[in-house]
C-alpha cells in the first residue's frame, strides 16, 4: 500500500536533506546517494562512476526503510550478500522516521556504509 502523500512529501524532504548532507561537497561529482520511494518502501543508493566508463554510474542499494501499515512503524533493512533484504536487529522498528536515519548515521557495524 502506498504512503499517505503528506507522509510521502515529509519523507522525501527529509531523505533530501539526508542525502545532501552525507556526501561532502568535494566528493559529489565521484558519489551520490539517493533514494527511491516505491509503495511503503524508501531505498537509499550510493552510485559512483564506473572506473573504466566514467560516464556510466554504477547503483548499490545501502539500506531500505519500510513502513507497516498496521502497527505504524518504521523499519530498517540492510542488503545481504544473496541480494535480499534483512531487518536490522540493531534498532526496533519505530513510529519515528529520524529514529532510522540516525541507526544508519551510527551504523556500529559497518553494515550500512563499510
Amino acid at each position: 500500500m502506498a504512503l499517505p502523500e503528506f507522509t510521502q512529501k515529509l519523507i522525501e524532504g527529509k531523505l533530501s536533506k539526508y542525502c545532501k548532507s552525507r556526501i561532502p561537497e568535494h566528493a559529489r561529482h565521484n558519489l551520490k546517494l539517493t533514494f527511491k520511494i516505491n509503495e511503503n518502501r524508501v531505498t537509499l543508493s550510493l552510485k559512483r562512476p564506473y572506473f573504466r566508463h566514467p560516464s556510466k554510474w554504477a547503483e548499490r542499494a545501502v539500506a531500505q526503510i519500510r513502513f507497516d501499515n498496521d502497527t505504524k512503524k518504521w523499519e530498517l533493512f540492510y542488503m545481504g550478500r544473496n541480494n535480499r533484504w534483512y531487518p536490522y536487529d540493531l534498532i526496533k522498528p519505530s513510529t519515528d522516521f529520524d529514529d532510522l536515519l540516525k541507526a544508519l548515521d551510527r551504523d556500529p557495524g559497518g553494515i550500512f556504509w563499510g
